[in-house]
């Protein structure tokens, strides 16, 4: 170990079935052991028709990553590739080093970043759902439980390996679930009837969700050039120039291969967007993978029954290509850079168009002496214009609303 890194190999067989995306999904994975504080000290891969039932590599690759792993004194080998408990067994046992997967990996990092009580559970039911078949064979590296990657979040108590306290366990964290998602229900039931427009912000993970959060409404979250810098939904209130107010909520990144065990553990959290007014899916315009990125994305929303919602898309990270090469892939969509200013007006322009384009037009008369009214009217629809009409001494007000607003009906 290194400075507290753990030093890590990784490993990965090319196969016909994913040579597509192959290279960005090694990239990805030792970008993944970075924000997990590993450190990728040699990357062993090989093409293969298919994996290796038994071993994922075969027999002379195995033999190689035995050779390596004593060369660069690994402390553990990640590989990325969904492993069954027999086959991280038997490398295991062949290496002398405990062995985890790319899913167990990504379970390592949910667990650093949970922060709410509702963050926390699902974390720690998806990792005690991963590891119950896992049971078999994990002497050896259940012995290393508590400490470095692939360990944190429930494994910091010394899980014991009876199948039976697992099976509790799950069940107790299932039952406090339900209690805080009942109550997460309730505060969204409150947003949803208190009239107020809801965005979304969606995306691969890194893109930049967080920092176009902060761009809009300050909140001041951690968004740094890390996978998976925010779990927990995010909710803030967004106030336009002209007064209207509007919640931004920013939820988990997306990522290519996510685990199963994670869509089921987050549902709850990836739900928020599922009743929001407008998505923002934000795109990293300068990632080579762009366009698998965007597809991955897509693909989820279809799976979460989110394809039929109004998306505006925002390429993000202007800065770091040439505008006058780029072609989007998705529409309507803005280019902006969420560091500069220029980038937050284009952006607020590009949510406008799409305001308009949803909310149903009004024209009210509003008596002069009527200030309490006016001001209401700017907070809870996106007024356009304020016109005084000398001879009725009222305020002739234009603007937009949602289509189930009070305002409406007047």
């Amino acid at each position: 170990m290194e400075n507290g890194q753990e030093k890590v190999i990784i490993v990965g067989v090319e196969t016909e079935e994913n040579q597509r995306y192959f290279e960005e999904s090694m990239t990805e994975l030792s970008k993944l052991t970075m924000t997990a504080s590993g450190k990728v000290v040699f990357t062993l891969t090989q093409k293969r028709p298919q994996v290796d039932r038994q071993t994922i590599i075969g027999k002379g690759k195995l033999q190689e990553l035995i050779q390596q792993a004593d060369a660069y004194e690994a402390d553990l080998i990640i590989f990325n590739h969904e492993m069954t408990p027999r086959q991280s067994q038997l490398v295991g046992e062949a290496v002398g080093l405990p062995v985890i997967d790319r899913v167990q990996l990504i379970l390592d990092i949910f667990a650093m970043r949970a922060r709410s009580k509702e963050g926390k559970l699902q974390v720690e039911l998806a990792q005690l759902e991963y590891l119950l078949p896992r049971l078999a064979g994990q002497g050896k590296s259940m012995s290393r439980l508590g400490g470095g990657i692939g360990t944190r979040g429930p494994g910091e108590t010394k899980l014991e390996t009876d199948r039976r306290h697992i099976r509790n366990k799950i069940l107790g964290v299932k039952r406090e679930l339900k209690a805080v998602e009942a109550h997460r229900e309730r505060s969204r039931q409150k947003r949803q009837t208190s009239e107020v427009f809801q965005i979304g912000l969606i995306g691969y993970t890194n893109a930049g969700k967080s920092t176009i959060l902060n761009l809009l409404t300050q909140a001041d979250t951690y968004s740094k050039d890390q996978l998976f810098a925010t779990l927990d939904p995010l909710t803030k209130k967004w106030r336009f120039a002209e007064g209207f107010e509007i919640t931004v909520t920013d939820t988990v990144g997306f990522i290519q291969d996510l685990p199963t065990q994670l869509i089921d553990a987050f549902h709850s959290t990836l739900e928020e967007s599922q009743n929001m007014d407008l998505l923002l899916h934000v795109v990293d315009a300068s990632s080579p993978d762009r366009t698998l990125q965007e597809q991955t994305v897509l693909q989820l929303m279809e799976e979460l029954k989110m394809n039929e919602m109004p998306v505006l898309t925002v390429y993000n990270k202007a800065d770091q290509i040439d505008p006058a090469l780029f072609t989007p892939t998705l529409f309507p969509n803005v280019l902006i850079s969420a560091q500069s200013v220029e980038g937050k007006d284009q952006l607020i322009a590009g949510i406008k168009r799409q305001l308009m384009e949803l909310l149903e037009p009004y024209t009210l008369l509003v008596a002069s002496d009527e200030g309490q009214k006016l001001s209401a009217l700017r907070r809870q629809t996106l007024v356009l214009s304020e016109h005084f009409i000398e001879a009725q001494n009222s305020y002739e007000v234009r603007g937009f609303a949602k289509k189930t607003s009070k305002w409406l009906k007047m």
